[in-house]
């Protein structure tokens, strides 16, 4: 007898901590509001997490997809770029095809866009800047982020271009001809709507100079008064 009334007397008191513990499921919308007083005051880092935790919370929830958005855009103000990232992929993993599906496409080229360096130590940023917007006007190209993603996609080939051009001169000045050879025909063939070609068209002209090609080095310089006659690099040629 002892046994069981001290049996119902501990499962009694356990049951009564647990109850006092237990605090009652906050809605979307209370955690939506905090959430947004946080990002109200540029407290991203914590507006980010509460929104991950009122998608996580509320799964089923209309709102859950509109959560993500929001957390990834509270991370990209952030400065926390991988962190965005993550959130975007989710986003489009579960939500393909959300009507805010563009502006996440978009979110993702900014969060590598905001992280292109200087030509000379460039990581590789550009190039997958350029995917995202590129992928985003295909997929989307009648949308507002489109018609941006297309500066940016103007921005990034020429500076990609330039990258390349960078590297072609330093192979120049080295007189690694082949190698710069090679990199600006990349150029001309490549990136044929950039500001570089006209650069690349004229130096193309001096590496085949100097390996005792003169033909092909008129070739250049032909298509380069021909194309660009009026250009800064077309009156270096008689100079």
């Amino acid at each position: 007898m002892k046994k069981i009334w001290l049996l119902m007397i501990l499962s009694g008191f356990i049951a009564g901590c647990a109850g006092e513990n237990i605090e009652p499921e906050r809605s979307m919308a209370e955690i939506y509001a905090d959430a947004y007083n946080e990002l109200n005051d540029e407290n991203y880092s914590r507006a980010a997490e509460l929104f991950l935790s009122a998608e996580s919370e509320h799964s089923t929830d209309a709102l859950a997809p509109d959560a993500l958005v929001m957390a990834a855009y509270s991370r990209y103000m952030d400065d926390d770029f991988p962190g965005a990232l993550m959130v975007t992929d989710r986003f489009m993993r579960f939500h393909p095809g959300h009507i805010d599906a563009p502006y996440i496409l978009y979110l993702r080229g900014m969060c590598y866009y905001r992280q292109v360096s200087d030509v000379r130590r460039e990581p590789g940023m550009s190039v997958y800047a350029l995917q995202q917007f590129e992928q985003l006007v295909e997929r989307f190209p009648n949308t507002e982020y489109a018609k941006n993603a297309e500066n940016k996609i103007h921005i990034l080939k020429n500076y990609i271009a330039g990258k390349v051009m960078y590297s072609a001169r330093t192979d120049m000045r080295k007189e690694n001809w082949t190698s710069a050879i090679t990199k600006l025909q990349s150029v001309v063939t490549t990136a044929p709507d950039t500001v570089m070609v006209p650069e690349a068209l004229y130096r193309l002209t001096q590496c085949y100079t100097a390996i005792g090609l003169p033909e092909q080095a008129s070739g250049y310089a032909e298509t380069l008064r021909k194309n660009y006659p009026d250009n800064q690099w077309t009156k270096k040629l008689d100079e």
